[in-house]
């Protein structure tokens, strides 16, 4: 009798082995790393999102790397990365690729917050750019000289200011040169005399939290999340996540987490607008 249950025991241990084995293999898949690179604009709320998303698949790793959304465009295509992050459009010539988009966001001018200047146009904002306005008393503010802080190339903050303002890169007259949004917020908010633009959705969220910046009106529109939301603020665009292919697998399964409402709290956490996915 003790026999009997003993095999039977085996028995039941061997089957839930099996079980628990063919369970793991398959399991196999969501117990992987994923790899994101690109736009320092999206990879914040990427971090978070990939935080929260490793919470409900034990096992997995999502690793952020920034480094411009050029790197993303690049990474995705050979890849280097599993999903690039785009803060723009594709292009017509990346159309090899596939966008996602994961929230909207804005690109705004800020100035110290101690700046008296309240209104900028944009003939005077590419004046400023182009070296043509040297001192801050020519547009009504005070005695002294401006301090022209640009992007890096390979940032597509760059190219959607230089594009909305028809501008080229070589017109640009910068006394600092800045990578990621928050270079550009520190370099304004400890320089009184200092101009940049940078993420709307990056800059309220520090004007919330105390740093000394101002976000300037664009054509008589507030720079606001809110006007993102509402499609009136003229320098908008979408947050991409790019892949080479059809996302399948845990890529699949990630992209889409970004796209769901269990994320809109993280999104709007980070002064994005989330999109709406039927």
């Amino acid at each position: 009798m003790s026999m009997k249950i003993s095999s039977t025991t085996q028995y039941v241990m061997l089957a839930a082995t099996l079980l628990l084995g063919s369970w793991s293999l398959s399991g196999n898949a969501a117990s992987q790393k994923l790899v994101l690179t690109g736009a320092s604009t999206i990879a914040p709320l990427a971090g978070e999102i990939a935080r929260r998303f490793e919470a409900f698949h034990a096992g997995t790793r999502i690793d952020v790397q920034t480094g411009g959304s050029a790197r993303g465009i690049n990474d995705a295509r050979k890849g280097i990365a599993d999903i690039g992050m785009v803060s723009r459009a594709l292009k017509p010539e990346e159309k090899d690729l596939r966008a996602h988009t994961i929230a909207l966001d804005g690109v705004g001018i800020i100035l110290h917050a101690s700046n008296p200047v309240a209104v900028l146009s944009t003939q005077q904002i590419a004046g400023i750019y182009t070296g043509k306005i040297l001192n801050w008393k020519i547009v009504g503010g005070r005695d002294a000289p401006v301090t022209v802080v640009n992007k890096a190339e390979g940032r597509s903050t760059l190219e959607l200011f230089l594009s909305y303002f028809k501008l080229k890169n070589s017109d640009i007259k910068p006394q600092v040169i800045i990578g990621d949004n928050a270079q550009g917020i520190k370099t304004v908010a400890g320089n009184p005399n200092a101009i940049s633009y940078v993420s709307i959705g990056a800059a309220e969220y520090e004007i919330t939290h105390g740093t000394p910046i101002k976000l300037l009106p664009l054509n008589g529109v507030a720079a606001s999340v809110i006007n993102i939301r509402n499609g009136t603020f003229p320098l908008s665009r979408p947050l991409n996540l790019v892949t080479r292919e059809v996302p399948q697998g845990l890529v699949r399964d990630f992209i889409e987490f970004t796209r769901s409402e269990q994320v809109h709290d993280l999104v709007e956490a980070q002064y994005f607008v989330p999109i709406s996915v039927r």
